[in-house]
């Protein structure tokens, strides 16, 4: 069974960093593409970045510049560094990743989640 396990949340003042780790196991036979995902309260889910597994990152533009995203396919792990948070990027952070397992095919897979709050 996968399991995608996030840590590194936490709370923050502004201009403060974390790093988030996701960790996924389970009968895996390969990874492709993985990624960060986060929900404020009373607003939908949204794509803070995402990495391929040969490594092409993408950026919401509100986190452009401050947080990185990063993977280590040996470890099935990605991570998020996040530098200069802002009451804004407070939310839970989700953890995604497209998984393929043994006879089966390519599906997308979620983390539990973890809160980060920042405060001004």
């Amino acid at each position: 069974q996968v399991q995608l396990v996030e840590s590194g949340g936490g709370s923050v003042q502004a201009g403060g960093s974390l790093r988030l780790s996701c960790v996924a196991s389970g009968g895996i036979v390969n990874i492709n593409g993985m990624g960060w995902y986060r929900q404020a309260p009373g607003k939908q889910r949204e794509l803070v970045a995402s990495i391929t597994r040969y490594g092409t990152t993408t950026y919401a533009d509100s986190v452009k510049g401050r947080f990185t995203i990063s993977r280590d396919n040996a470890k099935n792990t990605v991570y998020l560094q996040m530098n200069s948070l802002k009451p804004e990027d407070t939310a839970v952070y989700y953890c995604s990743a497209m998984i393929r397992l043994n006879l089966s095919p390519w599906r997308n897979y979620w983390g539990q989640g973890t809160q980060v709050t920042v405060s001004s």
